[in-house]
C-alpha cells in the first residue's frame, strides 16, 4: 500500500462545525496535490457532511460495539455505513476498549465491508491486535501523544519493534502516531518500517493547517 497520513480531528474547538468541514476539505486538497492518501476522522456529528463534500476516505472516531435496537447514545457500524463512511478508529488512547472487544469491531467491520483502524500502544499488543487482522494499526505510546515530542525520535524502537512483531504473525500495514509534527518526524517513521503517520493536534490546531500538512506530506517518499 502507499504510505498515508491519518488526521483525527478529535473535538478540538478548531474541528467543530465549518471550521472542521474546513480542515477536511484541505485535508483533500493536500491529498491531490501531493498524490499522498490521507484518512480524515471529523467528529461523530459531522460525519455525514464531511462524506456528502469530500472523496478521500472519511472515518469514525469511534463505533460501539452493539447491535442495531434500543442502544441510546451508541453509534453503529450499520450507521456509519449508511452514511459512506470508509471505516472507523477503534481503540484510540482515548476510548480504550477491552481486547474482547476491539475483535468485536474488527470483526464486524469486515462483514460491513468496511475498514477498522486499531490503535495500540506497543509491541506487544500490537502483536496481539494483528491476531484479528484489522486494515491498520496505529501505534501511539500515550505518553507522547500532543505532546509535540516524536515518538519516531524519542522512542523509535517502539516503532520498528512493533513493525517486526505484526510482521511476525500478519501483513497489516503499521502506522506511527504520537508527537508526530514535522516532515522529518514522517520521514523518520517511515524508515523505521511504518506504512504512514497517524496525528491530530500538529494539523487540527496549526495556524496554517495547510501549510503543515504539506509539510508533512513531504516526508512521505
Amino acid at each position: 500500500m502507499k504510505h498515508v497520513i491519518a488526521l483525527n480531528l478529535k473535538t478540538y474547538e478548531e474541528s467543530t462545525g465549518e471550521k472542521g468541514i474546513a480542515l477536511c476539505r484541505i485535508a483533500e486538497d493536500v491529498s491531490k496535490s501531493t498524490g499522498v492518501p490521507v484518512i480524515v476522522a471529523p467528529q461523530t456529528v459531522f460525519l455525514a457532511q464531511a462524506v456528502s463534500k469530500l472523496s478521500i476516505p472519511v472515518f469514525a472516531q469511534h463505533v460501539d460495539t452493539v447491535k442495531q435496537g434500543a442502544n441510546t447514545g451508541c453509534t453503529t457500524w450499520e450507521a456509519v455505513k449508511s452514511i459512506g463512511c470508509k471505516g472507523s478508529l477503534i481503540n484510540h488512547s482515548e476510548h480504550r476498549l477491552p481486547f474482547f472487544q476491539i475483535f468485536e469491531a474488527v470483526e464486524k467491520a469486515k462483514q460491513m465491508g468496511l475498514q477498522s483502524l486499531v490503535c495500540t500502544t506497543n509491541a506487544m499488543e500490537s502483536k496481539a491486535v494483528s491476531v484479528s487482522s484489522p486494515s491498520l494499526i496505529a501505534v501511539e505510546p500515550p505518553e507522547l501523544i500532543g505532546s509535540g515530542i516524536s515518538v519516531s525520535t524519542a522512542k523509535p524502537e517502539i516503532v520498528s519493534n512493533t513493525v517486526k512483531a505484526v510482521e511476525s504473525v500478519s501483513r497489516v500495514p503499521v502506522l506511527c502516531g504520537a508527537g508526530i509534527t514535522t516532515a522529518i518526524d514522517v520521514k523518520k517513521s517511515i524508515e523505521l518500517g511504518a506504512s504512514g503517520v497517524l496525528l491530530a493536534s500538529a494539523f487540527t490546531k496549526a495556524k496554517n493547517p495547510k501549510e503543515k500538512l504539506e509539510e508533512l506530506a513531504s516526508g512521505v517518499p
